[in-house]
């Protein structure tokens, strides 16, 4: 680690020189491998390039922000930018699913899965205490056969989950018919919608705070440049996966409103 933070040391003389495009790099520090040179000088191409780009930004108002793509195998020690991006689409994903199960018009078994229901040994899924099938698109069963106990625990859970369902008891089942979509509904759904997409994006904030604070932490360790290059990488990791929730929050408000 120590030998690569020796490498990125040299990105500031370069950077800070009207000349520096024209220089040769400077030689490898004592028992840096060539290997690790050769990703320096790379990385130096790349900021020196990103540098250029985002001045021209900076002179005009309007035109589009210089893109970053950082190689992540230069940066490991600092911060793992895949794992970053991995968890950032992580909190993409599971805003698909939530749309999917939650925010939906179609009838499907899934839309109760989420529902807790409060027994007298603790919380649980629906779907952990029952199974749940759809007996036709006006109706959904849920068999208690293997929790009878919880089925009156089941049931209030189900009144009270917000999506306008009155649920009916026969034995060990659970009728529970699905209301006819109004106008009234869908509304309803697009702003459960929006409230989902918020709370995906404060979990957003929350993954690229962590980066960020990973990667301040090594200031007095590598140059102000390469730590303004990773903040700008994640920063962008960032707006890429917040783009991709206003597109999915924008086709689900088109499917419920129309």
């Amino acid at each position: 680690m120590a030998m690569a933070l020796r490498c990125f040391r040299h990105l500031h003389s370069l950077l800070y020189s009207p000349l520096a495009m024209m220089r040769r790099l400077p030689q490898a520090p004592a028992g840096c491998p060539a290997l690790l040179l050769e990703g320096c000088r790379q990385c130096v191409h790349q900021v020196l390039l990103t540098r250029q780009l985002a001045t021209k930004k900076a002179k005009g108002k309007g035109q589009t922000q210089a893109k970053v793509n950082i190689n992540a195998a230069l940066v490991e020690d600092i911060i793992n930018l895949e794992a970053t991006n991995e968890d950032m689409q992580a909190v993409v994903e599971a805003l698909k699913e939530d749309f999917n199960k939650n925010v939906s018009v179609r009838t499907s078994p899934g839309a109760l899965d989420h529902i807790i229901v409060v027994t007298k040994d603790g919380k649980f899924p629906l779907n952990q205490l029952g199974q749940i099938s759809l007996k036709s698109p006006q109706l959904i069963i849920v068999n208690m056969t293997n929790f009878p106990e919880s089925t009156a625990a089941a049931m209030k859970a189900i009144r009270e989950s917000g999506m306008n369902l009155n649920p009916e008891v026969d034995g060990m089942l659970i009728r529970v018919p699905i209301p006819k979509v109004t106008r009234e509904h869908r509304e309803s759904l697009a702003k459960l919608a929006k409230q989902s997409t918020n709370k995906s994006k404060d979990a957003l904030r929350k993954v690229r705070s962590k980066s960020m604070n990973q990667v301040k932490k090594f200031k007095s360790k590598v140059s102000e440049d390469t730590i303004w290059l990773l903040e700008k990488q994640i920063q962008q990791m960032a707006d890429n996966a917040a783009a991709e929730m206003d597109k999915l929050l924008a086709a689900k408000t088109k499917e419920l409103l129309g």
